[in-house]
């Protein structure tokens, strides 16, 4: 005996669904290290999308009884280490791609306070966190 049709289709749309997502996540980094913020929000919002429809198929499975007859009768066994395998990879590169945003974070804010040092050296100060920032309450400005 093996797997239903109806697990192996379900299987296949999840298998093709991360692929999809690992694409979209590489093509994230690219973006990300390009600094095209026009871009960034397109394929977040694509991202979003197909995470989304990941989800609601992953429900799908989980309430599925033939899967989880399949699952437990071992059938699905290769199908499922795929899947796994391809989710560890879109996760592994996700990380990188949040490495980077913390990264170039970290260089905005570098150059942030580089920009306020040089605009008034005796107009800068500390907030509570100690983070530096610009004085402009010195030239009648509030927030």
């Amino acid at each position: 005996m093996s797997a239903s049709t109806q697990s192996k289709e379900l299987l296949a749309q999840q298998h093709a669904q991360l692929q999809e997502l690992e694409q979209i996540i590489s093509d994230e980094k690219l973006v990300l290290q390009q600094h095209q913020p026009n871009a960034l929000l397109q394929i977040s919002a694509k991202k979003n999308q197909l995470l989304i429809s990941i989800q609601s198929l992953d429900q799908q499975i989980g309430v599925n009884q033939a899967f989880a007859q399949d699952k437990a009768a071992g059938f699905l066994t290769q199908e499922l280490a795929d899947i796994e395998s391809l989710l560890t990879l879109c996760q592994q590169k996700n990380l990188v791609n949040g490495q980077i945003i913390a990264q170039s974070q970290l260089a905005v804010e570098r150059m942030k306070t580089s920009l306020l040092e040089s605009h008034n050296k005796t107009s800068v100060t500390y907030d509570n966190k100690g983070k530096k920032s610009g004085g402009l309450s010195s030239i009648g400005l509030k927030a």
